[in-house]
């Protein structure tokens, strides 16, 4: 093996290995407000709570899930999203920047617009690459979060559970419910959230950006994160709606389409936004990720990753 290759896989673990480590902690950090989040997004579409006993917001629903499921619920679904975290944003760093290196061809001061084109092109990518890899474990979570009954009452007593059982009712395919329009929101998402942020940096920070402030990098992260969030926030309400069909022997909605239509006249614009205060709150969670996964690189004195040029 080359050096140039033997350069490269390094780099890559390195990669995986930060972005991973940064992601699984912060993700720990804010499950609460994820699982409150995914609970207001999708409670419409929930066998388990009726009408009349839906949540009213991010409050009611801390409250009611603290003191119905316990304290301890709000973490439900947690290990899965971590399992799942790890790689997933381990495989986005570490793609990322192989997709910077083909999409970007100039720096923020030669050409702007493309520096930007490029950030966009090769966050996104890298996002979407990563998805079909780990959307299993993403549906796993989801279902987990959302499932409120406690004891024998429960759906699924864990992941194994939750996919086997699945699995079991309505074959791969099951595993997948949602995965076309999840592919255009990651798209969406991850060309923001990668995109903007090294787009900003290198337009507000500069060149040397490696050098840049903790809690400057920490701000321009948090907006890039809220933005990015609000922007790709429907996509993900009709995704996680179409999971939660899965394994039910009612079908909500035909079709990826037929979700968008009928969320929109029998519910209003807004349910597409429904735990998108959550999720801004949350965004908090993305910022730090950012931010500790360009820190640690500092500390190891290795030059790839978000920050890099």
């Amino acid at each position: 093996m080359s050096n140039q290759k033997k350069n490269d896989v390094s780099s890559f673990v390195k990669d995986s290995l930060i972005g991973g480590t940064a992601g699984g902690v912060s993700k720990t950090i804010v499950a609460p407000i994820e699982r409150v989040k995914l609970l207001l997004q999708v409670q419409s579409a929930s066998t388990q709570i009726a009408a009349d006993k839906q949540y009213k917001g991010i409050v009611d629903c801390f409250v009611r899930v603290s003191k119905e499921q316990g304290v301890i619920s709000l973490w439900r679904g947690n290990l899965a999203n971590v399992i799942r975290y790890f790689p997933t944003q381990a495989l986005n760093f570490a793609f990322k920047d192989k997709y910077k290196k083909f999409f970007v061809r100039h720096t923020a001061k030669e050409n702007p617009t493309k520096f930007f084109i490029g950030n966009l092109l090769s966050g996104g990518a890298a996002g979407a690459t990563s998805l079909l890899f780990v959307y299993p474990l993403d549906f796993a979570r989801t279902r987990l979060a959302a499932d409120v009954g406690t004891g024998s009452a429960r759906q699924f007593t864990g992941l194994g559970n939750c996919i086997s059982s699945i699995y079991k009712r309505d074959g791969l395919i099951g595993l997948y419910r949602g995965f076309g329009v999840s592919v255009g929101g990651i798209f969406v998402y991850r060309a923001a959230f990668f995109g903007g942020y090294d787009t900003a940096k290198g337009i507000l920070l500069g060149e040397n950006n490696k050098k840049a402030s903790f809690w400057a990098s920490w701000g321009i992260a948090q907006v890039v994160t809220t933005i990015a969030g609000v922007v790709s926030y429907p996509f993900d309400t009709v995704r996680r709606r179409m999971m939660m069909q899965a394994g039910r022997a009612d079908i909500l909605y035909s079709s990826t389409w037929d979700c968008w239509v009928k969320i929109a006249t029998r519910e209003g614009p807004t349910a597409f936004f429904k735990g998108a205060l959550s999720n801004a709150i949350r965004g908090s969670g993305g910022a730090l990720v950012l931010v500790i996964y360009d820190e640690i690189q500092k500390l190891m004195g290795f030059e790839g990753g978000v920050g890099s040029e």
